[in-house]
């Protein structure tokens, strides 16, 4: 028999060694162990399985496994895909509306509704949705969007229309903002009731009881009103209780309250309220002088700049009328600016002329520690002690002037610092002898015209105290308290002097609640005015 040659011969099958199939059995029974932990510990992992809580007989689902944000923004993902129709039908219903098309607003209206509980109950199961789930609505959003496109709503006109919304939305968050801004002024501006009632209480005792008057005036004529050896603190004021409020945390917080002499001054139709409060009330023994602006006939528009600017009456017409400016601030319109009281601190060394060094208060402080020491502080021969407030940019002195001004720009650094009025240390020998007024008078000649600042008493104050003040440490006076809610409470606690500066009043229902306490410790809840009023 012919055999065949053996370059033809099929080659014999090798059959695999036995270790072979023994390794890869091993591998395939350990991966398959391997996927069923993984999948138990999916399903059994409490940190990353749905929890069901009991919390006062609500049951509540916590999640941690389904990441939304991270799902909004894949590309790929269905809820990726839902958000951006979603968003454009949005713009499509605006479109629709103004084109009288009620039908297809609605109908949008449906299918975002629908996509939006589709995404909740998807975030609530703590799984990304399926594609079963979402194809549905994404073609049906997609048929009402094309819908929207063939109605001639295109791209160009939906661009266009919402950035006329924009803008319009812009207009009127600005509007918006300028309202609430007046509002809040306003009602800043305004006396609570009760305590225009207090005020009436007391004016009415002060007309009926001469026992008042003559107590007032020995007050008037004592002799510790003049004495330099004491220690003398000055406010300028028409609010009654914010000016006692101040006194009264003075005279709580110093060792020696009968050492201390209060200068108020207010105008006319507070001056027997202020009269009649500060003389039937004990303020531990110190000594508190009560006079009124009107009787300062020495401080006229022959001699005074600002005086003459206030009686003028374009500048009156500005607070009363209204200025016809959209883009004047409307704290500029604050009522404080066109009160004469607001600049008398100019003019203390005038006002008392036998004093040698003063403590200058506002009435929105209140004093938390001993004043007294201030006396005795080296001044080195500046007039000001005061507490810079440069720790922020907008306190520099190119946040308040106009230096495009030769007249400024010439005599200052637009980097100078700023200081806050509210908490300040007048030595007024020093003050008679650089002529300090008569440089306030003079900046406020150059300012008539408004160019070099807009108005206000610190501006003017900086100018005529430049080269003059003395910095303080920054516990004596902490500011913010009428507009920050921020403040360190280590920083409060710390401070000689907090200052309410700011719209939001403690005294007014603007005020902010945690500040509160602060001021109301000072005042006297139990007077029997301020009882009637609240119930009344």
């Amino acid at each position: 028999m012919r055999r065949r040659a053996a370059d033809f011969r099929r080659p014999a099958r090798r059959r695999s060694p036995i270790w072979i199939w023994l390794v890869i059995g091993l591998f395939c029974i350990a991966g398959f162990t391997l996927l069923v932990v993984k999948q138990n510990q999916v399903y059994e992992n409490p940190a990353e399985h749905p929890k069901l809580v009991r919390n006062g007989g609500r049951v509540q689902f916590t999640h941690s496994n389904l990441n939304l944000t991270k799902e909004s923004t894949n590309p790929n993902s269905y809820a990726r895909q839902l958000l951006d129709q979603m968003t454009l039908a949005k713009a499509y219903i605006v479109i629709a509306k103004e084109h009288n098309n009620h039908h297809l607003a609605w109908e949008l209206t449906s299918k975002i509704r629908s996509c939006q509980f589709l995404l909740s109950k998807a975030a609530m199961r703590d799984n990304p949705m399926t594609q079963n789930e979402a194809e549905p609505l994404i073609k049906s959003l997609s048929t009402l969007i094309f819908k929207a496109q063939d109605a001639h709503y295109d791209i160009a006109t939906t661009i266009m229309t919402m950035k006329s919304h924009i803008l319009a939305l812009e207009e009127r968050a600005n509007a918006a903002m300028v309202q609430s801004t007046f509002f809040g002024q306003l009602a800043t501006e305004s006396v609570p009731k009760n305590l225009h009632c207090v005020s009436v209480k007391l004016l009415a005792s002060w007309l009926t009881i001469k026992k008042l008057q003559e107590v007032a005036n020995e007050i008037n004529n004592s002799v510790r009103l003049v004495d330099n050896n004491l220690y003398h603190f000055c406010l300028f004021s028409d609010n009654l209780l914010a000016v006692s409020a101040v006194v009264n945390s003075t005279v709580s917080n110093t060792d020696h309250p009968k050492q201390l002499v209060f200068h108020i001054v207010t105008n006319e139709p507070n001056y027997g309220a202020t009269q009649a409060w500060f003389v039937s009330n004990d303020f531990k023994g110190s000594v508190i002088e009560v006079q009124k602006v009107e009787d300062f006939t020495w401080l006229n528009a022959s001699y005074s700049p600002i005086v003459k600017k206030l009686t003028e009456n374009g500048f009156q017409e500005y607070y009363f009328e209204g200025s016809q400016d959209l883009n004047d601030e409307p704290k500029f319109r604050n009522p404080k600016y066109s009160s004469l009281l607001n600049h008398l601190r100019f003019y203390i060394p005038e006002i008392y002329p036998h004093l040698e060094k003063v403590v200058f208060l506002d009435d929105d402080v209140i004093v938390q520690k001993d004043l007294t020491p201030l006396f005795s502080l080296d001044l080195h021969g500046n007039v000001n002690g005061a507490v810079e407030t440069c720790l922020e940019a907008f306190h520099r002195f190119y946040k308040y002037f106009n230096f495009s001004n030769p007249v400024l720009s010439s005599k200052f650094d637009p980097q100078a610092c700023g200081w806050a009025f509210g908490l300040n240390v007048f030595d007024l020998v020093a003050w008679r002898n650089a002529n300090v007024t008569d440089v306030y008078h003079y900046w406020q000649e150059q300012n008539s015209d408004g160019s070099l600042w807009k108005l206000g008493t610190l501006p003017p104050g900086l100018l005529a105290f430049y080269g003059r003040t003395e910095p303080l440490d920054r516990r004596w006076h902490v500011l913010g308290l009428g507009y920050d809610v921020n403040i360190d409470n280590r920083l409060i606690e710390s401070a000689a002097v907090v200052h309410f500066n700011g719209n939001l009043k403690p005294w007014s229902k603007l005020g902010i609640r945690k500040y509160k306490p602060l001021w109301e410790r000072y005042v006297n809840q139990t007077h029997p005015y301020l009882l009637d009023c609240a119930k009344n």
